[in-house]
């Protein structure tokens, strides 16, 4: 990548910016309008514009922390949950007993978070409709948080990362699991569909065509892996990695906090 495109990455990855969004503020509200509306739709919409993969990518990426999920006192928060699949697949790995502590699911549209309620219903989760930004949680509080998808949507990405760091305790896991924009040939095709042909699907069937013309736009603002984990280490995180799946085109960055 060169001067000027590492230049332009970096001015562009401060955060989620809808069309029309000139603060922060107005795009954390325009993004929480827009997850409002597509939650009727949202879960058959992912399965059917990710091609099924979406449930493999979280139950992949739950797998991972495995042994912190297995501890029944592990505190553990699902960040930007929407409707839930990421919560349950990290329930896959949670031990049945007594005195297992309850998993946080988190997320601040409250359509999504309703929809995510009824899945919880046999679960031992615990809901709660607050702003990722603004978390309200104790400072070393976490053992392990997660966010598949959701943390590409946040207004700022530094405030984001220094928010999870306040809450976690030292030795606690960050795993967000996100979408990238690939390079090469995978790149081309991946424009073409995610350009042309996913808005055009998603708008047909949510009613909502500004929501994906926002997904892939928002796609190609989010931080490659290379300056993603920068801004990782930059919070003070360590152990800092990011793993590929599916060809590039989604990914789970882990660290730590020391």
């Amino acid at each position: 990548m060169n001067v000027m495109a590492e230049r332009h990455e970096h001015e562009i990855s401060t955060g989620a910016r809808p069309v029309g969004a000139t603060t922060e503020t107005s795009a954390a509200e325009n993004v929480q309008r827009m997850f409002d509306s597509i939650a009727p739709k949202y879960d058959l919409l992912n399965h059917v514009l990710s091609f099924g993969l979406d449930g493999w990518w979280w139950r992949r990426a739950a797998g991972n922390f495995r042994d912190v999920l297995q501890r029944p006192e592990a505190v553990v928060l699902d960040l930007c949950c929407g409707t839930g699949d990421m919560a349950l697949a990290l329930m896959r790995h949670r031990p049945r007993h007594a005195g297992e502590a309850p998993l946080l699911a988190l997320d601040f549209s409250h359509e999504m978070l309703a929809r995510g309620k009824q899945k919880f219903a046999s679960h031992n989760i615990i809901a709660i409709e607050a702003d990722a930004l603004h978390l309200p949680l104790a400072d070393n509080s976490v053992d392990l948080i997660t966010s598949a998808f959701g943390f590409r949507n946040l207004a700022n990405y530094d405030e984001g990362l220094r928010e999870l760091y306040r809450v976690l305790r030292p030795g606690g896991q960050i795993g967000i699991l996100d979408c990238n924009q690939p390079e090469g040939l995978v790149g081309i095709l991946y424009n073409l569909y995610f350009k042309r042909v996913l808005p055009k699907v998603g708008g047909l069937i949510s009613g909502d065509a500004g929501a994906y013309t926002y997904l892939p736009a928002s796609v190609e603002r989010f931080p490659r892996p290379k300056r993603m984990l920068e801004m990782i280490r930059e919070a003070g995180y360590r152990d800092a990695r990011w793993t590929g799946y599916t060809f590039g085109t989604a990914g789970l960055y882990r660290a730590t906090k020391p």
